[in-house]
């Protein structure tokens, strides 16, 4: 008996890594694209059209069917609530307060799947289910809490990050179902989905042409940081739906939700922000909770 670090774990904790990295760039693309909801959708219909021309190139050379039925289904709709979701989330960032909207998305990514995956496949255990909770403690020290360098958010960011948080979660458990087609096809549905959405918004912004949201320009710093995310998100997905093939839906979604501890580190590298004691002590609570998990008798 012993830690197993191995599987889903080990494929769910790679996703956390390189989704907050995705995160930090998006949010700083957003923010140099002006910070508003429809600079968020033009640096989201960038990323994610890069990442499904890709996947298609992919899938073509692989030979992979395209999936039909629910596979798809469960696709277009992890699609469609991703872009809402990062749209919101982006924003959030973008305004400052990386730490808060972090750790509320964060948090709310993990509850949503771990519940779902509790009623479809049983308990995962008391002491998983403590690991589950220490989780959650870690996410919040890491990412949110009293932090004199960080800015003070809103009430509007704050809802703007639960929002992301709660698609985020359902896009966990959405993109789980839809895993069963593979690993490539489903994220490539799920672009398609989530491109659909944030056109549609675009297309709404336009008409309306209020504030000058219809005009945001994407510079080349912009159009880098895009670039940017879409490496580190496609890349986290993939890893992601590989996670949750080879073994729990709440495990994976649960581990992989640590990613606010690297999107924070990268703020403190990049935006030269001192990492605090309460950090530190949420790095050292993170690995606790990744024995508690990943522990087999």
């Amino acid at each position: 008996m012993g830690m197993v670090l191995h599987g889903n774990a080990l494929l769910a904790l790679a996703a956390a890594v390189l989704w907050g990295g995705g995160d930090f760039s998006g949010g700083m693309g957003v923010k140099h694209a002006g910070g508003t909801m429809g600079a968020a959708l033009r640096v989201i219909l960038l990323s994610h059209a890069v990442s499904l021309s890709v996947l298609l190139a992919v899938a073509w050379w692989r030979g992979d069917p395209f999936p039909h039925g629910a596979p798809l289904v469960w696709g277009l709709v992890a699609g469609a609530t991703a872009g809402i979701a990062l749209a919101c989330f982006y924003v959030a960032l973008s305004r400052g307060a990386m730490g808060a909207s972090a750790a509320l998305s964060g948090l709310l990514a993990a509850a949503i799947p771990a519940a779902v995956s509790a009623g479809a496949e049983g308990s995962p255990g008391l002491l998983r289910l403590v690991g589950f909770l220490v989780a959650g403690l870690a996410i919040w020290l890491i990412a949110a809490g009293p932090n004199p360098e960080a800015k003070t958010a809103d009430r509007g960011t704050v809802w703007l990050a639960v929002a992301g948080g709660v698609g985020f979660g359902v896009y966990f458990v959405a993109l789980k179902f839809a895993g069963s087609a593979g690993v490539i096809w489903p994220l490539a549905t799920c672009r398609m989905g989530s491109l659909a959405v944030c056109s549609l918004l675009v297309m709404g912004m336009s008409l309306r042409a209020r504030t000058g949201e219809a005009r945001v320009r994407l510079t080349r710093l912009v159009v880098a940081w895009a670039l940017g995310a879409v490496l580190l998100d496609t890349s986290g997905n993939l890893l992601f739906i590989a996670a949750t093939r080879a073994g729990r839906l709440d495990v994976a979604a649960v581990l992989a939700s640590l990613y606010p501890a690297s999107t924070i580190l990268l703020a403190a590298w990049m935006l030269r922000e001192r990492p605090t004691r309460r950090q530190g002590l949420g790095m050292a609570v993170a690995a606790a909770a990744v024995v508690m998990i990943t522990y087999q008798m």
